[in-house]
């Protein structure tokens, strides 16, 4: 790997590369795989989502893709009872999980072992900690004035899944504040609500099983 090459990718921030190099001539490239629409970019996207490094042929020359993703995060807003075992399973899936909720009662060490609590107003901790592309962003507080300002973080974000908690008429009333405050209805079609694959879940493990399913289906394909 050429040092500006390395350079690059250090400077890079919380976000997905992909190096592509030629093994014809030994020359690299650096590609933003969600921005770059040629064929090779579109190959380096596929390799990005699957989180998978190797060999592609474009156009008779021969490529190697070399991925290089940050971690992939889990944001839960709102510390209910849904994102107790969603947290869990998320973690065994490879996320790191922070949980936001500004009700201290709710985001305890007891209920969330192991997981990074933030006691902040969601506006307030993505000012500090914005989402990047291998964020997953799931809201459950089920009230406005915290999932409202994460939704709109949210939605400013390249965050590869927003997910909502919620009926389809709790979730028609959240569009149409948002798009009161300027959102457009491509924007809002970002957020998955209700969340989850609709799979009859009933209970906050099995609700949270399809939140997860969902994120991993949007994830990778």
């Amino acid at each position: 790997m050429k040092r500006a090459t390395l350079d690059a990718l250090t400077d890079g921030g919380a976000r997905t590369w992909v190096r592509a190099l030629d093994r014809s001539d030994g020359s690299e490239k650096l590609i933003d795989p969600f921005s770059d629409e040629s064929p090779l970019g579109l190959a380096a996207r596929a390799a990005a989502r699957s989180d998978t490094s190797g060999e592609i042929k474009i156009d008779e020359r021969n490529w190697f893709l070399e991925v290089h993703n940050p971690p992939l995060e889990l944001v839960l807003v709102g510390a209910v009872h849904i994102a107790q075992p969603l947290a869990a399973m998320a973690r065994l899936a490879g996320y790191a999980v922070r949980v936001v909720d500004p009700r201290a009662a709710f985001a305890t060490e007891a209920r969330f072992p192991g997981v990074t609590l933030h006691p902040d107003w969601p506006d307030a901790f993505f000012a500090k900690t914005p989402a990047g592309n291998r964020t997953a962003l799931v809201v459950l507080a089920h009230d406005p004035k915290i999932d409202d300002p994460a939704l709109e973080a949210g939605l400013t974000s390249p965050a590869f899944y927003i997910g909502a908690l919620g009926s389809k008429k709790t979730h028609a009333a959240r569009l149409e504040r948002l798009a009161g405050r300027g959102f457009a209805q491509e924007a809002l079609a970002r957020i998955r609500g209700p969340v989850g694959l609709a799979i009859g879940a009933r209970s906050p493990a099995e609700i949270a099983l399809s939140i997860l399913a969902q994120m991993t289906q949007t994830l990778r394909t």
